[in-house]
């Protein structure tokens, strides 16, 4: 990238003097005066005209003050180069999109919305943390989805995660497929350390594959499983839409496989958490944050080539305007 700077900037605060220098120049007593015997005598001394600088020397030897000051500030004139390496953990987000995400027991803001919506915030905030690991990101409902392969443009992986909403993908839940599917798109990276982060909010109900089936798999190749539970205790209140077309909110009974969840995070060497709100959800993320601690390595390389010479010979170049303009002479 290319980059100008001045490598003492805070001189350039010596600018601010040349207007004081003008002013008071401007202020220094009143104007002379002579007096003639006759009149005829200045007559003649003004009809001897000759074009006079008047004020562009002091304008020249401001000018090139100005310039001296800049060449002091040294400007520079160069390239920079940033390299981020890679931390060598590669991360796979499974996020639930079934119909029971639409649920209204999570808040952000102060305001009530879907689980889904706080889901995606956290998440959001997690990727932002992590900005030198590859991450990808899995959908899933009645089957999984690929919505990000792993990748560290997380500009883009971000947008994908903005597009994730219910019914989006046939209903249901089929988290074991979500593991199978994560677990897959994991195994054939020569990353140091290889985690899947999987959230639901329900029970395995869809998908041709068993959790505890996908698991062994996922511990075999060294892939860990962090699971996450996602719902209110009991109840909580679902939006539907009635037969005349109205939305209106019913409390229907959460039911969430914990002890599978549990036991798919225990045999691949992970843990399970259950969020019961949004702020235990950010302290989930917050902790498997900790847990997978990333490096960050930064190589920053720079190259400037020096400019003073150029405000310097301007400069000299004025004074030697000045110097030949104040030298002239009424004869």
């Amino acid at each position: 990238m290319n980059v100008f700077r001045f490598a003492y900037p805070q001189l350039l605060w010596l600018l601010a003097l040349l207007p004081l220098i003008a002013f008071l120049r401007g202020k220094r007593g009143p104007a002379p005066s002579l007096l003639f015997s006759s009149t005829s005598i200045a007559r003649v001394i003004a009809d001897s005209r000759k074009d006079k600088p008047g004020k562009i020397p002091f304008l020249l030897r401001l000018l090139s003050l100005a310039l001296l000051i800049l060449a002091l500030a040294r400007p520079q004139f160069g390239n920079t180069t940033t390299t981020i390496e890679a931390s060598g953990i590669d991360i796979l987000l499974a996020v639930d999109v079934s119909g029971s995400m639409e649920a209204r027991d999570f808040t952000l803001d102060g305001n009530p919305v879907s689980r889904l919506e706080v889901v995606k915030a956290v998440v959001s905030r997690f990727i932002k943390e992590r900005p030198n690991d590859r991450i990808g990101l899995v959908a899933f409902a009645g089957r999984p989805y690929l919505a990000c392969p792993l990748s560290l443009d997380h500009d883009w992986l971000q947008k994908r995660l903005d597009t994730l909403k219910t019914g989006m993908i046939e209903d249901g839940t089929a988290f074991g497929s979500a593991i199978a599917s994560g677990t897959n798109r994991l195994r054939g990276r020569k990353a140091k350390s290889r985690i899947l982060i999987l959230l639901t909010d329900g029970m395995n109900n869809a998908g041709k594959i068993a959790p505890l089936t996908a698991a062994e798999a996922a511990e075999t190749l060294g892939i860990k499983v962090y699971t996450i539970g996602a719902g209110t205790r009991g109840e909580a209140p679902i939006p539907v839409v009635d037969q005349f077309g109205r939305k209106r909110l019913v409390r229907m009974r959460v039911d969430i496989d914990e002890d599978t969840l549990r036991r798919v995070a225990a045999l691949t060497g992970a843990k399970y958490f259950r969020a019961t709100d949004t702020r235990s959800l950010e302290n989930i993320y917050r902790e498997i944050n900790k847990l997978e601690a990333t490096t960050r390595k930064i190589k920053h390389f720079s190259m400037y080539r020096e400019l003073f010479r150029y405000p310097v010979i301007a400069a000299l170049l004025f004074l030697g305007f000045e110097l030949v303009l104040t030298k002239k002479r009424l004869p």
